[in-house]
């Protein structure tokens, strides 16, 4: 099988001329036949995998492996719902690869001790992978490749999480990531536009190469299930969320086909409605690569210029672009998800309240809007985007270390955004998205009864009220865990200090967006924004304190009127 005959068979499988400049391989490999494994992490598509389609290039055997650790599968790191999203889409690939006379290969173990051992005994002269965009996976494919080296093999890694190469970006910036998203903007607006999207692979471009399999290969290398990883699946929910590269490419269809949403291009509009899963939802699908990013950019960008016969704007891409700045930002920080060792997050001394954590963890706040959230969350791995402002990464299906990460740092005042007078109150706010509670008696069905007037601040209402709804606030549905505007106050007040004692030890100056920048400057900025602020909310705030205190029935009313109903 030569090189000639192969590109014979499949001319339309060798990668654009890019995609082979940004590829980063390792040739150690000097015989002829060409044994590839593809490495499947992220990127469970078929659909612009270009490493993958390196790998079948003039290749005799090819194998498409993934591979799972069945000893972490049941720690409380990952959902039950993450990990069944994720099955669904290696069953995906499993009926994608059939199709190509192919199988997946679910290998259990950890990479650095199981791949090695089937190199040896496959007779692998290749491996492929997607690049990693992320410290871990950085750090472990470095690792993985040192031991291919060992073993004689040729590594090709090819990016196609993101839609740049976030090197190049780097680069732009001496080597620093942009800090700030306006900067990133400006650096990616001297670039050129990301790689288009590989074609999928297909039968033809597989040619002569074919897939060694045996019998038993749904005994040794099936994918499992949940309760082969040991899950209990009593009284698990139907999945909200179908996994796999079939359902993104039809979601992303369904997406594109709301033209009117595109021909407009503004924010969407929230409603009630927005709280709940759409068909159009991608976001799951993005993070594990059941849906590439190229390929949802540019079909995007087609519509539009078809419909408004004019180059899209950047800001067309945002939630694709705001993806790509966190990646950006973590890519070379191992720390980027914690405090201690992050060189970009402010050490501020937060409170520890394992208690607290554990209620708000579990939907027990007492606020309505805030528990909803969490009870949706846990049920179906899946919120809002507003609604993120308030959750962790457990539970979540499209959680990405960096976005997730960066988030947390934006919205806590950590990093990327200091206006830290800018706070939410979960009943303001609640009634806002959700003026009728649907949402909230939804995913609460204790306050279901509740009038709309009562239903973001249950403990409001008169205890004839409560009775009438059968739900007693402190002992069927909890009270406020705390006293929102005056913990809100007491946090303004101490992010203020934080801000005006890093002026005094650092010497009124600190290294910002790649520039130095006077922390002075900016405490004033907001601590002027912050008194505004203050100026205009006081009463309301003060009238609405004094109103709760009056109102909010205690524990002990709860009991006694528990005892005279009894």
């Amino acid at each position: 099988m030569t090189g000639s005959r192969r590109n014979d068979n499949c001319g339309q499988c060798v990668p654009n001329s890019r995609d082979i400049n940004d590829k980063k391989s390792t040739n150690v490999n000097d015989g002829n036949d060409k044994h590839t494994v593809h490495w499947f992490r992220k990127g469970l598509r078929l659909h612009d995998n270009p490493s993958l389609r390196d790998g079948l290039n003039g290749a005799c055997t090819f194998r498409c492996v993934f591979v799972i650790d069945p000893w972490s599968a049941g720690s409380k790191s990952v959902g039950i719902n993450k990990w069944r999203f994720l099955l669904q889409c290696l069953e995906d690939l499993d009926a994608s690869l059939k199709k190509l006379n192919s199988r997946l290969f679910v290998v259990r173990g950890q990479p650095a001790d199981a791949l090695p051992k089937l190199f040896r005994e496959w007779g692998t002269t290749n491996l492929t992978f997607e690049e990693d965009p992320e410290p871990f996976g950085r750090a472990r494919d470095q690792n993985i490749s040192t031991l291919c080296k060992e073993l004689g093999m040729s590594v090709v890694q090819m990016a196609s999480h993101t839609l740049y190469q976030l090197d190049e970006i780097l680069n732009q910036n001496e080597g620093n990531p942009p800090l700030t998203y306006h900067q990133f903007q400006n650096i990616i607006a001297g670039m050129s536009p990301p790689n288009l999207p590989s074609p999928s692979v297909t039968i033809n471009c597989i040619g002569d190469a074919y897939t060694p399999l045996k019998d038993d290969h749904d005994e040794v290398y099936g994918v499992p299930t949940l309760e082969e990883l040991g899950f209990d699946t009593d009284g698990l929910k139907p999945p909200v969320w179908v996994g796999g590269e079939s359902e993104a490419l039809a979601r992303l269809e369904r997406h594109l086909a709301r033209k009117a949403w595109v021909a407009s291009f503004g924010r969407p509009k929230m409603t009630p409605q927005s709280l709940l899963p759409s068909q159009t939802s991608l976001s799951p699908y993005l993070r594990f690569g059941c849906l590439s990013t190229r390929l949802f950019y540019y079909q995007l960008r087609d519509l539009y210029k078809k419909i408004k016969k004019a180059i899209p704007p950047l800001s067309l891409h945002g939630q694709l672009l705001w993806r790509e700045f966190f990646y950006c930002a973590a890519t070379k920080n191992p720390h980027f998800d914690r405090m201690h060792g992050n060189p970009i997050c402010l050490q501020i001394p937060w409170d520890k309240n394992n208690e607290a954590l554990a209620k708000w963890a579990n939907g027990q706040t007492g606020f309505p809007w805030i528990d909803a959230i969490m009870i949706q969350l846990r049920e179906e791995g899946w919120i809002h985007h507003l609604a993120r402002h308030a959750v962790f990464d457990e539970l979540l299906l499209d959680a990405d270390w960096s976005v997730n990460a960066g988030m947390w740092m934006w919205l806590s005042c950590s990093s990327f955004f200091q206006q830290f007078f800018h706070c939410y109150c979960p009943v303001r706010f609640g009634r806002k998205a959700d003026p009728n509670g649907d949402y909230i008696r939804r995913y609460l069905p204790v306050l279901k009864n509740f009038p709309t007037r009562y239903i973001h601040e249950p403990w409001m209402a008169p205890l004839t009220i409560q009775r009438s709804a059968k739900c007693i606030i402190g002992r069927d549905y909890s009270l406020p865990m705390v006293n929102h505007s005056k913990s809100s106050r007491i946090n303004i007040e101490r992010m203020k200090q934080v801000y005006q004692q890093l002026s005094k030890y650092r010497g009124n100056r600190v290294a910002l967006n790649g520039e130095t920048t006077g922390l002075m400057r900016i405490i004033r900025q907001t601590s002027k924004a912050c008194n505004e602020q203050e100026e205009t909310t006081e009463k309301k705030e003060d009238s609405y304190t004094l109103i709760s205190e009056q109102k909010m029935i205690t524990n002990d009313e709860v009991d006694a009127s528990a005892s005279n109903q009894e």
